[in-house]
């Protein structure tokens, strides 16, 4: 049995020598490399715009660009950045998107005991498995697409129907498989953390009964997309009471990591499913030459942001992601933030990690429970004036707001200390809290178009456009 560092060696070495024969694998002299130094210095770091220009020769007809061949997917996904996206998916990748929920799935099972689920109905909350086509490569969103490829052992328990998962409207098709799963003995259930919490409201406001007495032998909740902790609470006095969970970490570029016990911290990182990882210490990211270790050289705590090369053909690729690992034996990460999602409007750089910290400690200790949250810089040209403004809907509002109010931020000037420099030198005043009423979230994504499915609100922004536009859901 390899240890990780061995599966990457042996990933790089068979990626190198395929990439040898393709077009971008020429331009960048694939067949010179043969070290994992040598591939840093041929490889540059690309985003999803530096690699349109070979996509855009996919779609027009041409082969052995990325990768052999050509894909047999593109998974479609809107990017805040780039409009859409097509990340190509070949058949040496899709046993990556496959596999990998099937062992998170074996390793509760192993761990655990809990064989029960199998036998019973399992929902995924995905999207349409609806493909078109591009560049006659079929398309469609990455859960969509997973979808034609689960198991034969598990079609048969599989819910919502194919109809059903095809309508493209969240509500109309939430009513839906509110419709058909109701009576049925729903086992597990899988999803992103905020569409699985609205699939819960449904069904408490159609029986007027907690989800566990709906289903009793719903045992697993499988979940990834967003961090879990602000939804945790909500979701878990949903069912009625707290039943395993799995986290997962899929995304169009590669299936990450998932959760493989219910004991340790983090989730394993997928070492040996066809991703070469490198990690760029956050705060080097933007720069023209940033350090890029390899996994053998990361350190506990470190953020970083997480940099892929696969077997689809995206090489040196910033998936955007930022985690830090908990753990070296095995390597087990957590997820922190998104590189794109930030406040540095005063040089204060807070991350998600801080703020989902800050906020669910506080609520934690003012009994408060969360629905859902962003954070925005308001920039004012007067001296003293300017704040974070802090977009929150509460499940139950605190008894005392200024009180829940300075040990928000007590929290965030503990977690962040140029927040606090800033702070303490009444260059920010503390942050601010606009409520935001009940469902208001839920009104402004289905406002951009973007209720259910993979989309989620991004917790932090640079920029004052989310928090425009919420100002039309807040209470008055």
């Amino acid at each position: 049995m390899l240890t990780g560092i061995e599966d990457q060696e042996a990933i790089l070495k068979q990626m190198v020598k395929i990439g040898r024969n393709t077009e971008y694998g020429k331009e960048h002299g694939l067949a010179n490399v043969n070290t994992y130094l040598e591939f840093r210095d041929a490889m540059p770091i690309r985003d999803y715009e530096q690699m349109r220009p070979y996509i855009d020769k996919i779609k027009a007809g041409k082969h052995n660009v990325l990768w052999k061949g050509r894909p047999i997917y593109f998974a479609k996904t809107s990017g805040t950045t780039s409009g859409v996206k097509y990340i190509p998916i070949t058949k040496d990748s899709i046993p990556n998107h496959i596999n990998t929920a099937r062992n998170a799935l074996l390793c509760y099972m192993t761990e655990t005991g809990n064989t029960r689920f199998s036998d019973g109905k399992m929902i995924f909350l995905s999207g349409s498995p609806e493909l078109e086509r591009v560049g006659d490569i079929p398309t469609g969103r990455l859960s969509g697409i997973v979808n034609h490829h689960v198991p034969s052992y598990l079609r048969k328990n599989q819910l919502p129907s194919y109809t059903t998962n095809c309508i493209e409207d969240w509500e109309t098709k939430l009513d839906n498989i509110v419709e058909e799963t109701a009576t049925k003995d729903m086992t597990l259930i899988s999803g992103i953390p905020p569409w699985v919490q609205m699939y819960f409201d449904r069904l408490m406001e159609k029986t007027g009964k907690k989800i566990k007495e709906i289903f009793p032998n719903f045992s697993v909740l499988v979940y990834g997309g967003v961090n879990f902790e602000p939804y945790k609470a909500k979701l878990f006095d949903s069912i009625g009471q707290k039943i395993d969970s799995i986290e997962t970490f899929p995304a169009s570029e590669g299936f990450f990591a998932f959760q493989d016990s219910q004991q340790e911290e983090g989730l394993l990182l997928n070492t040996n499913s066809g991703i070469f990882f490198e990690f760029v210490p956050a705060g080097e990211i933007f720069n023209d030459n940033p350090t890029r270790l390899q996994l053998k050289d990361v350190k506990v705590g470190e953020n970083y942001v997480l940099v892929i090369s696969n077997n689809a053909g995206l090489w040196g690729y910033n998936v955007g992601d930022t985690v830090k690992f908990v753990s070296t034996q095995p390597y087990r990460v957590v997820v922190t933030g998104r590189i794109k999602h930030f406040i540095s409007a005063f040089g204060e750089h807070v991350i998600g990690e801080e703020v989902e910290q800050a906020l669910m400690k506080t609520a934690d200790e003012e009994h408060v429970h969360i629905t859902e949250f962003t954070v925005a810089p308001r920039v004012e040209d007067i001296d003293g004036k300017s704040y974070h403004e802090w977009f929150i809907e509460f499940e139950n509002k605190p008894s005392n707001m200024t009180a829940f109010i300075e040990k928000l931020d007590a929290q965030m000037r503990a977690k962040n200390i140029y927040y606090d420099d800033l702070v303490s030198g009444n260059i920010l005043q503390p942050l601010k809290i606009t409520p935001v009423r009940k469902h208001g979230f839920i009104d402004y994504m289905k406002s951009i178009g973007k209720l259910g499915g993979q989309n989620k609100v991004p917790r932090l922004s640079n920029d004052r456009q989310i928090a425009n536009e919420l100002m039309k859901w807040v209470e008055n």
